[in-house]
């Protein structure tokens, strides 16, 4: 055990960042609890289209193992990596029950954007495009996609349905009996009381607050007979379904290319942002800059290829992370301990499977509240950037699809500055992805 220990104290250079095993196996077990409720959450959302449960639910496992590997062993951080809440949303419901694609051709796309991204993390092209984009549009991207949440976890759970007249409304609290009689509506009470435990849990500091919830309103709805409990440990569920089942043969189509291209850009300013949020949180950055940054993004890139011949969507790095850091976490032994943690939890699928969806709701909702603190960073007072910043925000929830309100955001701010004399204040990059959606617009349609 001695010789195990110093051999990690080596390896992963604990002392020089002064820290401990007994410390990084906490911080990692603290980013875990924060973040394990991705194993519920994306096999709910994925299985939306089709996708066998069991299978997504051993590939999110699988990818976030090897993502949180790469990056503590390859490039020591303490940062760790699963399917990306947002990414798995616009799979599902853009990509797949919007656009009418399938799964396999989905994942076909996630694969080619994980090696676009592999490509891109060894030359300049990253950071060209990280910089060239303004600050509002970045900050309404993220904003956007919380919207976006929130609106699929509200009509998930019925606490909004359709209306023919106002397109939505809210739902009923009750249900009608056939006497007559008015009985609870238990999945849209459930749904909200799980929102208003997350929030209070995280307010008070709670760690895995969020999975906390699931598992809590989980346990009330078997109570109430809405929910059926399915055991807690059972063998690994068959990867056989999902397991190299990309389809490549629609990708030369237009809209698709486009599906690429969101796929790859989303990603691309998330993970940024996180390694470099967390690893500032962390004292890890030197002179504003991360060291072993391609070491980080090839960590992640890897995760997508390998999640989508998996049977996911793309991997990325979770800003729950922080969590970890600031439970002492400095090195790659954190992200390794989750890792170990996420194979650990394969054989408890029939757990994963008795959550309800309006279970999850809560999750998603409490996410999209995170992701909307990002519109703080928007210049407000200049018409220029606000305006960009909320069609980008407003367009994704109310056309169901986070590609058409990045598309709008890089539309209306190159017409917008153009039209206000301050064309010069538009990157080349935003014109030339501007000009191409335009063009994807007009003869693809949207």
């Amino acid at each position: 055990m001695n010789k195990l220990i110093s051999s990690m104290e080596h390896y992963f250079k604990l002392k020089e960042h002064n820290t401990t095993v007994r410390t990084e196996l906490l911080a990692g077990f603290t980013t875990f609890l924060t973040m394990c409720y991705i194993i519920i959450v994306n096999p709910s959302i994925l299985s939306l289209t089709g996708m066998d449960f069991g299978a997504v639910f051993v590939a999110t496992c699988i990818s976030a193992a090897i993502g949180c590997f790469i990056m503590g062993l390859l490039a020591n951080y303490p940062i760790a990596l699963a399917p990306g809440m947002g990414l798995n949303a616009y799979f599902t419901f853009s990509v797949c029950m919007g656009m009418g694609v399938s799964w396999q051709t989905a994942l076909a796309a996630v694969f080619m954007s994980g090696i676009i991204f592999i490509v891109f993390s060894f030359l300049k092209v990253r950071e060209w495009l990280v910089n060239a984009l303004p600050m509002s549009l970045k900050m309404a991207i993220a904003s956007g996609i919380g919207l976006f949440l929130a609106l699929i976890a509200l009509k998930g759970s019925g606490v909004i349905v359709a209306n023919e007249a106002t397109l939505v409304s809210m739902g009923q609290l009750y249900v009608l009996a056939e006497d007559g009689s008015k009985l609870p509506n238990w999945p849209v009470l459930l749904a909200l009381l799980g929102m208003f435990l997350t929030i209070a849990l995280d307010y008070f500091r709670v760690r895995g607050a969020i999975i906390i919830s699931i598992f809590g309103i989980t346990a009330l709805a078997m109570l109430l007979g809405q929910a059926q409990f399915h055991g807690v440990v059972d063998s690994i569920p068959s990867l056989a379904p999902t397991f190299m089942q990309m389809d490549f043969s629609g990708l030369a189509n237009g809209s698709l290319i486009a599906v690429v291209f969101v796929f790859f850009l989303v990603d691309l300013f998330d993970s940024t942002g996180t390694l470099v949020g967390v690893s500032h949180r962390a004292g890890l950055l030197q002179d504003g800059k991360l060291p072993r940054l391609k070491r980080a993004l090839f960590a992640d890139s890897t995760a997508i290829v390998a999640g989508a011949a998996l049977g996911t969507s793309s991997t990325t790095p979770y800003i729950e992370s922080a969590s970890g850091v600031a439970a002492g976490g400095r090195t790659g032994l954190t992200a390794v301990t989750v890792g170990v943690l996420m194979l650990a939890c394969l054989w408890f699928s029939p757990l994963a499977k008795a959550v309800p969806a309006f279970a999850t709701a809560p999750a998603l909702l409490y996410i999209g509240v995170q992701m909307m603190r990002s519109a703080t960073e928007i210049d407000w007072g200049d018409i220029t950037e606000a305006a960009p910043a909320f069609l980008t925000i407003a367009f994704m929830p109310f056309t169901y699809s986070i590609a058409d309100g990045i598309a709008m955001g890089f539309i209306s701010y190159a017409l917008i500055k153009l039209l206000c004399g301050r064309s010069k204040d538009v990157p080349v990059m935003v014109w030339i992805v501007a000009v191409c959606w335009a063009a994807k617009f007009w003869f693809l349609g949207a």
